[in-house]
């Protein structure tokens, strides 16, 4: 198989699965510190999401760790789906514009952090973009295989 940027058990793709741990736990902090944050389902799901991110990231980031360490050869096709990341993700945002542009909502109600809102959603699209990337490896991984 091909070596590609990314891929399991390479360095690239032990930073890939890094980003993408901190990113998903940025999300979850900005926004578990944000106070009246679990009023809205959209950012309770956006941390629900989040939560599963870190945990199947941290576990990716062991294998890779493990890999490098060992000298073996991660190279099997695994699938990896980003789409209730994004889901969360869009729907967070959706709820932040309603409520800062649409409803003038946080600047009537100052009390209400709609700065950590944006900024935890700006976290939880990093992270999908990563994840996005890494699913993008594993297509071109086990495409190769066939």
């Amino acid at each position: 198989m091909k070596n590609i940027v990314g891929s399991p058990g390479t360095v690239s793709g032990l930073i890939l699965r890094v980003g993408q741990c901190l990113c998903a736990a940025a999300a979850i902090s900005t926004m578990a510190s944000a106070p009246k944050f679990s009023r809205y389902t959209a950012f309770c799901y956006l941390i629900a999401s989040m939560g599963l991110q870190v945990l199947w990231s941290l576990g990716l980031m062991c294998l890779d760790i493990y890999s490098l360490r060992t000298k073996r050869d991660l190279q099997n096709p695994v699938i990896v789906t980003a789409t209730l990341s994004l889901a969360a993700a869009c729907s967070s945002a959706g709820v932040v514009i309603l409520y800062a542009k649409d409803l003038d909502f946080c600047r009537f109600l100052p009390h209400h952090s709609c700065s950590a809102f944006q900024i935890s959603i700006c976290f939880a699209f990093v992270a999908w973009f990563l994840m996005a990337m890494s699913s993008h490896v594993m297509f071109w991984l086990l495409a190769s295989t066939y």
